[in-house]
């Protein structure tokens, strides 16, 4: 990309697209349901929920417990899931691709953005351990604005980088992901490593299906070309 070329943006979600977390979520929701007397959750419901602010998890996977009930749920899955941070026991690999596809598209001009469900510090935290904070101009999570499938991250993403929709891109791995792209009026790629098929994601008719981070470069210049 040339100096003088328009400004464009990648947005990235994180879990199930650029880290696999899979496991401390799972764990996590498991800790939080069964010290309030519950069952462990089915972790394949877990993790099609993965994307969604996490009360509307719980509230998908007990529907007919009370607000002060899932309020509890969620705030012990958050001091067990910050806890286990704090003790240095959660190591959430990237995926294969995911570094060298972020340094391809940074060196190339592309503006970074990340939009995730998780909070601040746990983002953050993901991307100094893996040294990629600094190819981030902008980092929206469940603290800053309101969980998907608003458009809010997007938007404040592209306020940020001062882009507009028609140069802008989300990559994810869930229908979550793709309607919230929808919803700010973006193009999208769906990842098949994450959280949902193919057969779900090619439902939410996204600009590209990919199988691997080799893939996006192309792709991001074929659905941002202006």
């Amino acid at each position: 990309m040339r100096s003088s070329d328009p400004l464009r943006l990648v947005v990235f979600d994180m879990d199930g697209t650029l880290i696999d977390s899979q496991h401390h979520i799972i764990a996590s929701m498991t800790r939080s349901f069964e010290s309030n007397g519950f069952a462990a959750p089915d972790p394949a419901v877990v993790r099609a929920g993965v994307g969604l602010p996490l009360e509307a998890i719980i509230g998908s996977l007990l529907p007919d417990i009370s607000p002060e009930q899932r309020e509890r749920l969620a705030r012990d899955y958050r001091d067990d899931h910050r806890g286990r941070l704090d003790r240095g026991e959660r190591h959430e690999p990237l995926m294969p691709g995911a570094r060298e596809v972020v340094e391809r598209l940074d060196a190339a001009g592309y503006l970074i953005a990340l939009a995730t469900g998780k909070g601040s510090r746990g983002a953050r935290h993901a991307l100094e351990v893996h040294g990629l904070i600094d190819r981030f101009v902008s980092i929206q999570t469940s603290d800053t604005a309101p969980g998907k499938p608003h458009p809010g991250m997007i938007c404040q993403a592209m306020n940020e980088a001062g882009v507009e929709a028609s140069a802008t891109i989300m990559v994810g791995d869930t229908v979550y992901d793709l309607e919230t792209a929808r919803n700010a009026s973006v193009a999208s790629v769906a990842v098949t490593w994450g959280y949902h098929g193919r057969e779900d994601l090619v439902s939410f008719r996204p600009g590209a299906v990919i199988d691997h981070f080799d893939e996006l470069d192309a792709e991001v210049e074929r659905l941002l070309a202006i």
